[in-house]
């Protein structure tokens, strides 16, 4: 039996990993460092300075594996994630039964948290009885997001809308919604709609050094968050951002 740990280590901020992440990640035999190529491989370089901070037990040993890419001849989006989800779990198969022949525990660590706008629960289930899965919760992108805007996410007693920028793309913004929270955002999902009255809250590597955040109108900040976005992605190579819309 193989016990493989979920870990949510917040948004990159080693001072975000909780007390039961780090025991959980001592306790692991091996942990596991997903490489995504060369234009990532800071998100890997992340992983393994999280690891060196952190991981006290001298036992437990870093595995780094490749992860596939997603099929882009794939016309249909939902079957072209299920065949992604699906190449990684045998990646992932793979990887711990070469890893731990004989059973053990391997740890995950996940961005965020394993709960949110995140697939690794998923892909996780794809691998069967042989392998026991425990989440360990962790900083969501949300909570960093607010926590950086000093701002609270809802108005008093009303409610929130979590959602996708494919989504608000595609279908707009939800009738009777007040707020949104839009994560997934491949780049600028926000200018499909009519940015009158709306405010947004806009971060990109939040809870990291990289750190940057712009508020304000969209109608007003929509150019500038649109500019700083290409131009942090092209210096980082990635770009991990999410933020929130409220209407007046």
């Amino acid at each position: 039996m193989i016990e493989l740990l979920l870990v949510g280590i917040g948004t990159g901020n080693p001072e975000h990993i909780t007390l039961s992440a780090i025991r959980a990640l001592n306790r692991a035999d091996v942990i596991l460092i997903p490489r995504k190529g060369e234009s990532k491989a800071d998100l890997a370089e992340l992983r393994r300075a999280i690891c060196a901070e952190v991981v006290t037990n001298s036992a437990t040993r870093l595995v780094e594996f490749d992860l596939p890419t997603r099929d882009p001849g794939t016309p249909d989006y939902l079957t072209r994630v299920d065949d992604w989800h699906d190449a990684i779990a045998t990646v992932w198969q793979d990887t711990l039964a070469q890893a731990l022949p004989h059973g053990g525990t391997a740890a995950l660590l996940v961005w965020g948290d394993p709960s949110l706008y995140d697939s690794t629960l998923r892909i996780a289930g794809r691998l069967g009885d042989a392998v026991k899965v425990t989440v360990i919760p962790g900083i969501t992108a949300l909570a960093a997001l607010t926590a950086a805007h000093a701002i609270p996410i809802n108005t008093i007693g009303a409610p929130f809308t979590v959602t996708t920028g494919r989504q608000l793309r595609d279908h707009g913004w939800p009738e009777g919604v007040e707020t949104l929270a839009v994560m997934l955002d491949a780049g600028g999902a926000f200018t499909a709609i009519d940015p009158t009255g709306v405010t947004i809250w806009w971060g990109a590597y939040v809870g990291m050094k990289e750190e940057i955040i712009l508020s304000g109108p969209l109608a007003e900040v929509s150019a500038q968050i649109l500019a700083t976005r290409e131009k942090a992605r092209a210096a980082h190579g990635w770009i991990m951002d999410i933020y929130i819309l409220r209407r007046d």
